[in-house]
């Protein structure tokens, strides 16, 4: 039943979105696919769909640092099936991506005939990767850090992204439209869920396990 199923392709290269979408088209006849050029046009997307079945989503894209962006959406759509569609195809990029609740990782070289099996494996409920990733290879601390980053709500999940910017306390606010008190409690609680005591080691910690793309603007 293909008419029922529904697509979001996230990514900020017109093109590849165009050619991905197309894939999926022709695997899927009569599926719904809605694209998104950026996290926030991913977001709405999400809330205006009834629950759309898979998200195939580009690690770099606008208003995302490194994995931050699928920390965010993870958080904030826990039901969602994710699959990060990316052009790397490290194999710490892909446990990790999976650490942090990506039911999937289809690298961009992918072939139209693997991407049709690999999205077809996800909307059955199972989690697809390239073959010949050991999934359970990931480093006891790394693995731990994933599971406090899966912990945060989406909103601290946004004030990490923001710290890692380098942005202050009150400029948060400002982008949030909420007060610097809140700020202050949010980033209590993310210092808190990571084990850290300030800013600074909080944007180092996701940057240990986000392949150094956090980067490291925050003042302690």
């Amino acid at each position: 039943m293909t008419e029922a199923v529904t697509f979001i392709v996230a990514d900020d290269h017109p093109l590849f979105r165009g050619a991905l979408r197309q894939t999926v088209g022709a695997a899927f006849p009569g599926a719904r696919i809605i694209e998104a050029g950026t996290l926030d046009e991913v977001a709405a997307a999400i809330r205006d769909l009834d629950e759309p079945d898979l998200v195939l989503f580009d690690l770099s894209m606008p208003g995302t640092r490194g994995f931050s962006g699928l920390v965010y959406l993870r958080a904030q759509y826990p039901e969602i099936p994710i699959c990060v569609v990316s052009g790397s195809e490290d194999p710490a990029t892909i446990r990790r991506a999976i650490a942090l609740g990506a039911s999937g990782f289809i690298p961009k070289s992918a072939a139209p005939a693997v991407v049709a099996q690999a999205v077809a494996t996800l909307l059955s409920g199972d989690i697809w990767t390239p073959h010949g990733i050991a999934l359970d290879a990931e480093a006891k601390v790394e693995a731990e850090i994933a599971a406090r980053l899966r912990t945060l709500t989406p909103q601290q999940a946004r004030v990490l992204m923001m710290l890692s910017e380098g942005l202050l306390n009150k400029q948060i606010a400002y982008e949030l439209g909420v007060s610097e008190a809140t700020v202050k409690a949010h980033v209590s609680a993310v210092l808190q869920k990571l084990g850290v005591e300030n800013r600074t080691k909080a944007v180092l910690t996701a940057g240990r396990f986000d392949l150094g793309q956090w980067q490291l603007h925050a003042a302690e």
